[in-house]
Protein backbone atom coordinates (compact mmCIF):
# COMPACT_ATOMS: atom_id res chain seq x y z
CA UNK A 1 0.00 0.00 0.00
CA UNK A 2 1.38 3.39 -1.00
CA UNK A 3 0.81 6.30 1.35
CA UNK A 4 1.41 9.79 -0.04
CA UNK A 5 1.52 13.13 1.75
CA UNK A 6 0.42 16.46 0.29
CA UNK A 7 1.82 19.10 2.66
CA UNK A 8 1.05 22.78 2.68
CA UNK A 9 -0.18 25.68 4.73
CA UNK A 10 -3.49 25.79 2.78
CA UNK A 11 -4.06 29.31 4.07
CA UNK A 12 -6.46 29.69 2.44
CA UNK A 13 -7.54 26.42 0.83
CA UNK A 14 -8.17 26.99 -2.88
CA UNK A 15 -10.02 25.10 -5.58
CA UNK A 16 -6.57 24.51 -7.08
CA UNK A 17 -5.54 22.68 -3.90
CA UNK A 18 -8.73 20.61 -4.03
CA UNK A 19 -8.08 19.75 -7.68
CA UNK A 20 -4.59 18.50 -6.79
CA UNK A 21 -5.93 16.52 -3.83
CA UNK A 22 -8.58 14.86 -5.99
CA UNK A 23 -6.04 13.96 -8.68
CA UNK A 24 -3.48 12.65 -6.20
CA UNK A 25 -6.14 10.61 -4.40
CA UNK A 26 -6.63 8.60 -7.60
CA UNK A 27 -2.90 7.76 -7.73
CA UNK A 28 -2.29 6.44 -4.22
CA UNK A 29 -3.91 4.05 -1.77
CA UNK A 30 -3.93 6.73 0.92
CA UNK A 31 -3.36 10.46 0.69
CA UNK A 32 -2.69 12.42 3.84
CA UNK A 33 -3.10 16.17 3.54
CA UNK A 34 -0.62 17.60 6.03
CA UNK A 35 -1.56 21.05 7.27
CA UNK A 36 1.50 22.96 8.38
CA UNK A 37 2.38 26.48 9.31
CA UNK A 38 4.40 28.60 6.90
CA UNK A 39 6.85 30.23 9.28
CA UNK A 40 7.57 33.05 6.83
CA UNK A 41 3.94 34.19 6.55
CA UNK A 42 1.28 35.40 8.95
CA UNK A 43 -1.70 33.08 8.71
CA UNK A 44 -5.33 34.04 8.25
CA UNK A 45 -6.89 30.83 9.55
CA UNK A 46 -5.93 28.59 12.47
CA UNK A 47 -4.72 25.07 11.79
CA UNK A 48 -8.03 23.64 13.02
CA UNK A 49 -9.99 25.94 10.70
CA UNK A 50 -7.84 24.89 7.73
CA UNK A 51 -8.29 21.21 8.63
CA UNK A 52 -12.07 21.71 8.76
CA UNK A 53 -12.11 23.40 5.33
CA UNK A 54 -10.08 20.56 3.81
CA UNK A 55 -12.16 17.84 5.47
CA UNK A 56 -15.30 19.50 4.14
CA UNK A 57 -13.85 19.72 0.62
CA UNK A 58 -12.66 16.09 0.59
CA UNK A 59 -15.53 14.34 2.36
CA UNK A 60 -16.33 12.35 -0.79
CA UNK A 61 -12.73 11.02 -1.05
CA UNK A 62 -12.56 8.01 1.31
CA UNK A 63 -8.79 7.52 0.97
CA UNK A 64 -7.98 11.12 1.98
CA UNK A 65 -7.31 12.14 5.56
CA UNK A 66 -6.17 15.46 7.02
CA UNK A 67 -3.62 15.91 9.78
CA UNK A 68 -1.76 18.81 11.33
CA UNK A 69 1.98 18.59 10.80
CA UNK A 70 4.62 20.28 12.90
CA UNK A 71 8.31 19.93 12.28
CA UNK A 72 9.99 18.40 9.27
CA UNK A 73 7.73 16.84 6.65
CA UNK A 74 10.11 13.88 6.26
CA UNK A 75 9.79 13.11 9.99
CA UNK A 76 6.00 13.26 9.70
CA UNK A 77 6.14 10.99 6.65
CA UNK A 78 8.28 8.44 8.47
CA UNK A 79 5.82 8.44 11.39
CA UNK A 80 2.95 7.39 9.10
CA UNK A 81 5.05 5.19 6.77
CA UNK A 82 4.51 7.44 3.75
CA UNK A 83 6.95 7.20 0.86
CA UNK A 84 5.66 9.76 -1.65
CA UNK A 85 5.53 13.52 -1.27
CA UNK A 86 3.04 15.27 -3.56
CA UNK A 87 3.60 18.88 -4.59
CA UNK A 88 1.77 21.19 -6.98
CA UNK A 89 3.46 23.33 -9.59
CA UNK A 90 1.96 26.46 -11.09
CA UNK A 91 4.98 27.80 -12.96
CA UNK A 92 8.76 27.59 -13.42
CA UNK A 93 9.36 29.53 -10.20
CA UNK A 94 7.47 26.85 -8.26
CA UNK A 95 9.54 24.20 -10.05
CA UNK A 96 12.84 25.72 -8.97
CA UNK A 97 11.63 26.10 -5.39
CA UNK A 98 10.27 22.54 -5.24
CA UNK A 99 13.40 21.13 -6.85
CA UNK A 100 15.47 22.42 -3.92
CA UNK A 101 13.03 21.09 -1.34
CA UNK A 102 12.89 17.69 -3.07
CA UNK A 103 16.68 17.49 -3.02
CA UNK A 104 16.83 18.32 0.67
CA UNK A 105 14.09 15.84 1.52
CA UNK A 106 15.85 13.15 -0.50
CA UNK A 107 19.05 13.87 1.44
CA UNK A 108 17.19 13.66 4.76
CA UNK A 109 15.43 10.43 3.77
CA UNK A 110 16.44 8.59 0.57
CA UNK A 111 13.24 6.50 0.77
CA UNK A 112 11.01 9.48 0.02
CA UNK A 113 10.18 10.35 -3.57
CA UNK A 114 8.61 13.63 -4.64
CA UNK A 115 5.99 13.76 -7.36
CA UNK A 116 4.92 17.10 -8.81
CA UNK A 117 1.54 17.68 -10.39
CA UNK A 118 0.95 20.61 -12.69
CA UNK A 119 -1.83 22.91 -11.57
CA UNK A 120 -4.85 22.99 -13.83
CA UNK A 121 -4.50 25.95 -16.22
CA UNK A 122 -7.45 27.76 -14.67
CA UNK A 123 -5.63 27.82 -11.30
CA UNK A 124 -2.06 28.51 -12.39
CA UNK A 125 -2.19 32.18 -11.43
CA UNK A 126 -3.82 31.66 -8.02
CA UNK A 127 -1.73 32.35 -4.92
CA UNK A 128 -2.76 32.78 -1.31
CA UNK A 129 -1.38 36.32 -1.15
CA UNK A 130 -3.30 37.33 -4.27
CA UNK A 131 -6.51 35.78 -2.91
CA UNK A 132 -6.12 37.61 0.39
CA UNK A 133 -5.66 40.91 -1.43
CA UNK A 134 -8.73 40.36 -3.62
CA UNK A 135 -10.78 39.37 -0.55
CA UNK A 136 -9.58 42.44 1.34
CA UNK A 137 -11.07 44.67 -1.34
CA UNK A 138 -14.32 42.71 -1.60
CA UNK A 139 -13.54 40.88 -4.84
CA UNK A 140 -15.49 37.80 -5.90
CA UNK A 141 -13.55 34.61 -5.08
CA UNK A 142 -16.31 32.09 -5.79
CA UNK A 143 -14.50 30.53 -8.76
CA UNK A 144 -11.25 30.19 -6.83
CA UNK A 145 -12.07 28.92 -3.33
CA UNK A 146 -14.79 26.77 -1.74
CA UNK A 147 -17.79 28.81 -0.54
CA UNK A 148 -16.98 28.33 3.16
CA UNK A 149 -13.45 29.63 2.59
CA UNK A 150 -14.71 32.69 0.69
CA UNK A 151 -17.11 33.50 3.52
CA UNK A 152 -14.44 32.88 6.16
CA UNK A 153 -11.98 35.16 4.36
CA UNK A 154 -14.52 37.96 4.08
CA UNK A 155 -15.45 37.70 7.76
CA UNK A 156 -11.86 37.48 8.95
CA UNK A 157 -10.64 40.40 6.88
CA UNK A 158 -13.62 42.58 7.88
CA UNK A 159 -12.66 42.15 11.54
CA UNK A 160 -9.06 43.21 10.94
Amino acid sequence: MTIAVFPGSFDPLTNGHLDLIQRASRMFDQLVVAVGQNTSKRGVFTASERVAFIEDGTRDLPNVSVRVETGLTVDFMRSIHATVLVRGLRNSTDFEFEQGIAGMNRTLDPNIDTICLMAAPKYQYVSSSLLKEVAQFGGDLTALVPPAVAQGLRERLERE
